[in-house]
């Protein structure tokens, strides 16, 4: 077992652990893999080779009176399937970070509300990433004199991989890596110790891989996402990812430095200076400068409402480059978004 370095001032519990922006990023950047990983036979029915299209503002347009419950991600994918049948269908992906009783009405009025706005099939999916093992809700529906309207979507449920752990870290899939760190969270909270043990392990299998600069690179932010530690650890982290380096005679870590700022460790905030990398991803995506901004505004002024989370999840690259260079000096949050 490699030990850490002990620090004077060390606490007795990780920070918050925050799972909806490093979801969200998963999902966005490995929607095929996801999709294979979780509901491999729906995933079998779709041409992955055509184009697929994000339409966050679309769902927003469609649920914005019927917000049931909080969720870590809810995403809205056109995309088109092998049979030919339709040129091109909706999949709704909720992943559910809490148990809720409203939460398969949510599924039930998004999927009908879809459909109604759009006219097109619609194939609604849920990852429960709560830690109630025997919740699993996949079907919402009513009848009443003879006539029936129901909702039966598949679920998968990360608590029912906690015994196959080891077969997730042996997975190419990035979601068998990412499912592992989402269990590996859960059991080390409040555990430090542990859960640098668990972080390191994971960063070795990164490497091991012998996965493209640009998939370790991703993957890494996704799990040090995940797997909060403080600040002395994630050094340490660092200094390992050095020591790997080295090893294998391959050169990540000033990108790796950067994805951690990007994560939203902000440095000299008190004078103005704000250090970041925005990093550019398929289709448009901007990786990494919405968390951040998202960071510094709670920085600023607290906890967001939903408008301010909504326009920042479905803001352009230009809108995010004004506001960041707005809440350095902006008196109010309002004041921000007025910016651009």
């Amino acid at each position: 077992m490699v030990e850490y370095d002990a620090d004077p001032k060390e606490s007795t519990e990780a920070p918050n652990d925050q799972y909806d922006s490093p979801w969200k990023e998963a999902v966005e950047h490995y929607l095929p893999e996801f999709m294979a990983f979780y509901f491999p036979d729906a995933s079998a029915e779709i041409d992955w080779a055509k184009d697929y299209v994000f339409l966050d503002k679309e769902l927003r347009a469609v649920v914005q009176d019927a917000e049931l419950g909080t969720r870590f991600v809810d995403k809205l994918v056109g995309v088109e399937l092998l049979n030919g049948d339709a040129s091109w269908i909706y999949i709704h992906l909720e992943v559910q970070g809490t148990r809720q009783a409203e939460f398969a009405q949510r599924m039930f009025v998004y999927n009908y509300r879809i459909y109604d706005r759009y006219k097109r099939p619609v194939a609604s999916f849920a990852v429960l990433a709560d830690e109630h093992k025997s919740w699993k809700p996949s079907t919402y529906g009513f009848a009443l004199l003879g006539s029936k309207h129901t909702l039966e979507f598949p679920v998968a449920k990360l608590t029912d991989y906690e015994d196959k752990l080891e077969e997730l870290l042996a997975s190419e899939n990035a979601f068998g890596l990412i499912t592992a760190a989402h269990i590996l969270t859960q059991q080390t909270r409040k555990h430090e110790k542990e859960r640098y043990e668990a972080k390191r392990r994971l960063v070795r299998i990164l490497y091991d891989r012998h996965w493209d600069k640009e998939r370790v690179i991703k993957l890494f932010a996704i799990l040090d996402w995940l797997m909060q530690l403080p600040e002395w650890l994630n050094r340490q982290i660092l200094d390992q990812i050095e020591t790997i380096e080295e090893g294998k005679k391959v050169q990540y870590i000033t990108s790796v430095e950067r994805i951690g700022m990007a994560r939203g460790e902000v440095i000299g905030v008190e004078k103005g200076v704000v250090i970041g990398e925005v990093i550019g991803m398929e289709k448009g995506v901007v990786i990494g400068s919405a968390g951040l901004l998202r960071r510094l505004l709670e920085h600023r002024f607290g906890v967001l409402p939903e408008w301010a989370l909504g326009a920042l999840s479905g803001a352009s690259e230009q809108e995010l480059d004004a506001w960041g260079v707005a809440v350095l000096t902006a008196p109010t949050l309002e004041a921000v978004f007025n910016t651009y």
